[in-house]
């Protein structure tokens, strides 16, 4: 049963969220429907697993991604590496809880004990070693200012009797990052607690004083577009990026870092997802300093200090795919696989519209992202954010990326109007990859700066 729904209040959530997909999209029909590339990729998703995960039925939108991404999971938890399994598993678990992630971190417990961990661990953050909890400062910076890393982080973790080898720091900050991002997935989607976990086997009627917090079906809101609503802003869409492949404009690079900047100050004024959750004492154990949150990257203050990230001296592309690859055998071909196949995905489809070219549009999401945590590529025109992605779905994007456990599902619903879900899912995946790629592009150039 394909889980895209809003937790365990959503009133029939399965027929509000699956049957409104009619759209003739090769993965949208219900999993059993689904081609046998999706089937096999559920198979081995289980045979490595033990269960079918809500998040893989989810991703299983797009059998092309689901390939990628359990390949490349599948080899930083369970494949050869320098990290000891139990510590794999342990790293999820301090990631996710910087999000109050519980179906990551409830997943990632029982992986945990499988492996053999320790269950003390389990406790929180004072029962682990010495060598774990130095890294945490780590997880809680890249978790929401990345920025901030430096190459006296590194250093740190490799001096003194409990010390990392860089194989092993970096084994960790891509687990670290990884998590980070499939916090942002979990609930960008509403990904549905497993049925052995808490609230996954439950139900109860919405009313109208359930919360918005989780995802709840009380907070549909009531106004919903009409059909010819929804169709009308598929089409002025699909009009703006019809423009912009007509004007051929080619503004020089001042008037390029100005459209960067401008961006990266409207950010400012947006609105992130108001719910909050008040942690829980199961997730608190492995939290320190949790007023610790996101902050805009334009009010960082000491500009000289910690300026813009140009994209052109470091990127994925030149130094951070050769370096992991060197220091993790094999996973920069992976993760870079994984990109490049959530970046290039398409079936050229807009709602019900066909043979559209959707590049313009998902370059400017996967730059945006990007440029709210200060990364600029020199050769974007930044404008195209502006003209492609309206205010709520760069709301939307602000929330999911750096205030996921925000979001609700009033959130979900009003983004991209009109849409199938299998790409309001598309765009989450793109959120997620975006998002890994930004901390690891600042993980990568600190571990750079220290080995230099």
């Amino acid at each position: 049963m394909l889980s895209l729904s809003f937790n365990n209040n959503d009133n029939n959530s399965e027929n509000n969220v699956i049957n409104n997909d009619n759209m003739g999209h090769p993965s949208d029909n219900h999993v059993s429907n689904a081609d046998n590339k999706t089937q096999m990729l559920f198979v081995d998703a289980f045979l490595q697993n033990n269960r079918l995960e809500h998040i893989v039925q989810v991703m299983g939108y797009h059998p092309k991604y689901l390939d990628s991404f359990l390949k490349t999971q599948q080899y930083i938890l369970r494949g050869d590496g320098p990290l000891p399994y139990d510590y794999r598993h342990y790293i999820a678990i301090m990631a996710s809880a910087r999000h109050q992630c519980s179906y990551l971190i409830n997943l990632h417990k029982t992986e945990f004990l499988l492996c053999g961990g320790e269950e003390t661990w389990l406790k929180g953050l004072d029962h682990i070693p010495q060598k774990l909890r130095d890294l945490y400062e780590i997880i809680k910076i890249l978790a929401h200012r990345p920025w901030l890393i430096s190459k006296n982080h590194i250093e740190k973790l490799t001096r003194g009797n409990d010390n990392w080898s860089l194989a092993e720091v970096m084994h960790a900050l891509i687990i670290i990052a990884h998590f980070h991002a499939m916090c942002s997935f979990v609930y960008g989607c509403g990904i549905h607690p497993e049925i052995d976990e808490e609230n996954g086997h439950t139900f109860r009627p919405s009313s109208s004083s359930d919360s918005e917090d989780n995802h709840s079906s009380s907070n549909s809101h009531s106004g919903s577009p009409t059909s010819t609503d929804a169709a009308a802003g598929i089409e002025a869409l699909m009009e703006r990026m019809k423009q912009l492949n007509e004007t051929g404009e080619e503004p020089t690079q001042e008037e390029m870092l100005a459209r960067f900047q401008k961006v990266e100050s409207q950010s400012l004024e947006l609105e992130a997802g108001k719910s909050q959750l008040s942690p829980k004492a199961s997730i608190l154990c492995y939290v320190e300093d949790p007023s610790f949150g996101y902050e805009d990257f334009a009010m960082r203050g000491a500009v000289q200090e910690i300026p813009t990230f140009r994209a052109q001296d470091f990127s994925w592309e030149d130094q951070g795919y050769s370096l992991a690859n060197r220091l993790y055998s094999d996973i920069g071909t992976l993760l870079d696989d994984k990109f490049n196949t959530a970046y290039n995905l398409t079936y050229f489809t807009m709602g019900p519209n066909t043979d559209v070219d959707t590049s313009s549009f998902r370059r400017a999401i996967w730059n945006y992202i990007h440029c709210m945590y200060g990364i600029r590529h020199d050769d974007y025109n930044y404008g195209e954010v502006n003209h492609l992605l309206e205010r709520y779905l760069k709301s939307y994007v602000k929330t999911v990326t750096c205030y996921p456990e925000r979001v609700s599902k009033k959130d979900y619903d009003n983004f991209m109007r009109g849409f199938k879900h299998s790409e309001k899912v598309h765009v989450n995946l793109m959120l997620l990859e975006a998002k890994m790629q930004a901390e690891l592009l600042y993980s990568l150039r600190a571990l750079t700066r220290y080995m230099t």
